[in-house]
């Protein structure tokens, strides 16, 4: 499905697939936080530690489903599979930009 999405968003969606981190620093802001399984993480580097991590344990590949756009903020839903239980799941991502940039990720 094609689905038109600001180019750092679709960036780091594209990044979610592959087995590398660094898009991070080109899509997300420097001082970017994320927050994921009650976690808060900010900065490229923790991000891209974060982002390795979650790669390695999960094993996983996401495929956006739906989007839409409120200013700066844009709603991507997403079906993930990987090696976790109830695999695949329905997630949704929370993303505000500044600029060019994801300034913040929220995934739940």
């Amino acid at each position: 499905m094609d689905i038109d999405l600001p180019e750092p968003v679709a960036v780091y969606l594209e990044e979610e697939n592959s087995d590398g981190v660094d898009a991070i620093a080109r899509c997300f802001a420097a001082d970017a936080v994320v927050r994921d399984e009650g976690r808060t993480i900010s900065g490229i580097a923790a991000i891209q530690a974060w982002k390795r991590a979650a790669k390695a344990r999960y094993r996983y590949r996401v495929e956006p489903l739906a989007a839409r756009r409120n200013g700066d903020t844009v709603s991507v839903r997403v079906r993930t599979h990987g090696d976790f239980p109830g695999s695949p799941v329905e997630m949704d991502y929370t993303i505000g930009l500044a600029g060019d940039r994801i300034a913040s990720l929220e995934i739940g």
